[in-house]
């Protein structure tokens, strides 16, 4: 994709929090430090540029738990792609840590 060049900082750590499992709209939100309104519209666009892939979890899964539908995230081939290219440019990406990591400290 030639979007590369176009990929903001705050689409780059949205990919590198899916990427690291985060997976759905709220803990990207906790991950990043994000608000909603700049998290979910840059995730619409991501899915639309193809660089992530998007899938709704069970009703079943949510009552269970007493929640809201989840929304869940996964990055494409090519999301990867471009994360990996922006992890260059972007080295405090890294500093966005996986929830098992989390739950470690």
């Amino acid at each position: 994709m030639a979007a590369e060049a176009k990929l903001s900082h705050t689409a780059t750590m949205i990919l590198q929090a899916i990427s690291v499992g985060y997976i759905y709209g709220l803990s990207v939100m906790q991950a990043t430090g994000l608000p909603s309104g700049t998290v979910y519209p840059a995730m619409r666009r991501l899915e639309r540029d193809s660089l992530i892939t998007s899938k709704w979890e069970n009703q079943s899964i949510a009552d269970a738990e007493q929640r809201p539908l989840r929304k869940y995230y996964k990055l494409t081939a090519a999301g990867k792609a471009i994360l990996e290219s922006a992890r260059k440019r972007y080295p405090l990406l890294a500093k966005i840590v996986s929830p098992s990591e989390m739950e470690r400290v």
